[in-house]
């Protein structure tokens, strides 16, 4: 379920200001974080983003199923065996994640990793997988089989050979842990960025918010919006770029989790709110739901807002966001 980087940020610095602004890529979790801050001396800022980048390794070697010695890694380990004691962090995100599941109704499952891959968007795929081996690709895939025992700080998979994954959601949390890290100490204004799960705080040092774009699917390298940040989460989820066509249908990339089947309809969904974590469950969630399932879901979710672009190039937003504030003309 990995999305695509579909979002662009655009920085502004006009003039000499009385803060800097210092900018840093690093490789973690499986993909690229960019690491931007603002503070009143290069040192501060510098010394700051090495300990964002800290911070986010903490938490790749904890949630990272990829790791041998993480937690989650233990716990897909005994799977069907015996439950696995975890730090109470990974317990809440995995209780989170797991709330998530039950409120799409597996549009999103957490036990995801559990999945055969059956499906290939690398261009080597000439036919659809069968009905039989998409069936028997999520066999083990199922968020009901997920125990969690407060009391003990244990994780549980009822099945054997079944897995926890956490994939983007996990970037989304490091996303929403450094920004509340630099807040409590003192860095009032910052964007970090994981492959397209973004949150902003504060300002840029001219004073102007920050201001992302949003990629338009059907021209490359083109934007259809530009929208202001701050104190905010962005999260895109799109699949323009890695989908498989059978018979004029567009798969993409994302699968339902529930069924097996790549998403289609949408393109690309990018959710704006509070928390990138909690966004990017629901972008990857509305991919797979649709437009209308997906609109519906998003009700339950007021601090979050939606703008969707479908496979034939339409464009359709939640209530509470104008699109038409942010569209670039054509």
């Amino acid at each position: 379920m990995k999305k695509l980087l579909t979002i662009l940020l655009i920085l502004i610095v006009i003039g000499a200001q009385a803060q800097v602004l210092r900018k840093r890529s690093t490789i973690l979790m499986g993909g690229r974080f960019d690491i931007t801050l603002v503070a009143q001396d290069s040192l501060t800022a510098e010394t700051n983003i090495d300990t964002v980048i800290a911070e986010i390794a903490r938490i790749e070697n904890l949630i990272s199923d990829w790791i041998p010695a993480s937690q989650v890694s233990m716990v897909n380990d005994m799977a069907g065996i015996a439950p696995v004691k975890v730090d109470w962090e990974l317990l809440l995100l995995t209780e989170r994640a797991l709330t998530l599941s039950k409120v799409t109704k597996g549009a999103f499952d957490i036990s995801f990793a559990s999945m055969d891959r059956v499906w290939k968007f690398d261009g080597t795929m000439t036919a659809m997988p069968s009905p039989e081996a998409i069936r028997k690709s999520v066999e083990k895939v199922g968020y009901q089989n997920i125990i969690i025992n407060r009391n003990d700080s244990t994780v549980f998979l009822k099945k054997k050979g079944m897995k926890i994954g956490f994939g983007a959601l996990g970037e989304g949390y490091a996303v929403d842990r450094c920004r509340a890290l630099m807040l409590d100490r003192g860095i009032l204004s910052g964007i970090v960025n994981a492959t397209g799960d973004m949150s902003a705080w504060g300002g840029q040092p001219d004073g102007t918010d920050w201001r992302i774009g949003i990629n338009d699917p059907a021209r490359r390298g083109e934007l259809i919006a530009v929208v202001p940040l701050r104190d905010l989460a962005v999260v895109t989820s799109g699949s323009y770029e890695k989908f498989v066509s059978f018979g004029g249908k567009r798969y993409a990339h994302i699968i339902n989790p529930a069924t097996g089947y790549p998403a289609t309809g949408l393109t690309s969904v990018t959710v704006f709110g509070p928390s990138a974590e909690q966004a990017n469950g629901l972008s990857t969630s509305l991919m797979v739901l649709g437009k209308e399932k997906g609109l519906a879901l998003l009700d339950l979710f007021p601090l979050y807002k939606c703008l969707m672009i479908a496979d034939d190039g339409n464009l359709y937003s939640s209530p509470n966001f104008d699109l038409a504030q942010f569209r670039i003309p054509n």
